[in-house]
């Protein structure tokens, strides 16, 4: 089938299955249409269909919250019957020679593994490599569970043949319920990605800021284990600021302490604790623990340090945009602010 997206600046032609979502159809051709989440959430992608028909795969998406007429819809959400032409309101520009471009594979959970009560990893191998950049993340759907689920990837490996994620267990989540009901080892699912832009390269040549909450670090982690890689803190400094509740809800404490010994002091990694005391410096020698949440930790921590910093952000929405703020207020330029929207 033929898609035609009108955008403010020129019409994009591409192909389409009967069943692909117009939005993975089009960025699977090297189109950058308009999304963050890409998963239903956000809103981003949404477009006016102008003639043709599509089906809605998912009617009940949060993101149709934001659709304002009976012939606007969500692109991550909707197939076409046949040929269609959309419009959207954004500029559309194609993929930049070189850039990664996302691809549908099939993928099989092979381990999970409960790191606290409400935090699972998981590993699923992929059928095809694939290259993605530290920070990014893929959309992965579960049989017989509506929609795709944004999560970023905690590894970082060139042409990756297996992908480790974290999720937490989120009340009445229809996903999270299904991985803490029972083992899903073996389950196959669909992946796709990859995808975001809040991304770290080694020639960026700034001072790194993550400020992330619960299974936000998921994609620091990513971006740490490049920076590892590739020697990164030898020049430049890194922070790190991870928020949770209480010790019993901390995890990759481990993983932190082991960076630290290979990246030197150039990375500190501290943990925010909003409901709970610091523990006893001996516990973890090679990491720093204080009290509050993580925005107002980062922002006693880095009062008067961002300059020539680069801030990777990730959680929550309402510890993100607390971020952001904190951030804005200490006048970092918008441009030094990076992160992904999910909700």
């Amino acid at each position: 089938m033929k898609i035609q997206v009108n955008a403010r600046n020129r019409a994009h032609q591409f192909d389409a299955a009967p069943s692909d979502r117009i939005l993975y159809a089009g960025l699977s051709a090297a189109v950058a249409l308009p999304y963050e989440c890409g998963s239903g959430t956000c809103g981003t992608c949404k477009a006016r269909l102008l003639s043709g028909e599509i089906d809605d795969a998912w009617p009940e998406a949060p993101g149709r919250k934001f659709l304002k007429g009976p012939d606007e819809f969500l692109m991550c959400q909707c197939s076409a019957r046949g040929d269609v032409t959309v419009e959207v309101a954004a500029f559309v520009q194609e993929f930049d020679a070189g850039a990664l471009v996302p691809k549908a594979l099939e993928g099989t959970i092979r381990s999970s593994t409960l790191l606290t009560h409400d935090v699972v990893e998981l590993q699923i191998d992929i059928d095809a490599p694939m290259a993605f950049d530290a920070g990014q993340f893929v959309l992965v759907r579960a049989p017989g569970i509506a929609g795709h689920r944004g999560w970023s990837m905690v590894n970082y490996d060139h042409n990756a043949k297996s992908l480790r994620f974290i999720v937490k267990k989120k009340p009445g989540g229809a996903l999270s319920d299904w991985l803490f009901d029972a083992p899903r080892t073996g389950t196959q699912v669909d992946v796709f990605g990859p995808l975001g832009s809040a991304t770290f390269y080694p020639s960026l040549a700034q001072n790194i800021l993550c400020i992330a909450g619960g299974s936000g670090i998921a994609g620091m982690m990513s971006i740490l284990s490049r920076a590892a890689q590739e020697n990164y803190f030898a020049e430049h400094s890194g922070d790190v600021f991870f928020g949770v509740r209480t010790m019993k809800d901390a995890f990759f404490l481990d993983e932190f302490a082991s960076l630290r010994r290979t990246c030197g002091e150039r990375l500190k990694v501290t943990i925010a604790l909003s409901e709970d005391s610091v523990p006893a410096p001996e516990d973890h020698p090679l990491l720093a623990f204080d009290t509050g949440f993580v925005h107002e930790v980062a922002g006693r921590h880095m009062q008067g340090r961002l300059e020539g910093v680069r801030a990777y952000l990730a959680g929550p929405p309402p510890a993100v945009d607390a971020s952001v703020r904190m951030l804005l207020m200490a006048r970092m330029s918008t441009a030094n602010i990076r992160y992904d929207k999910f909700s």
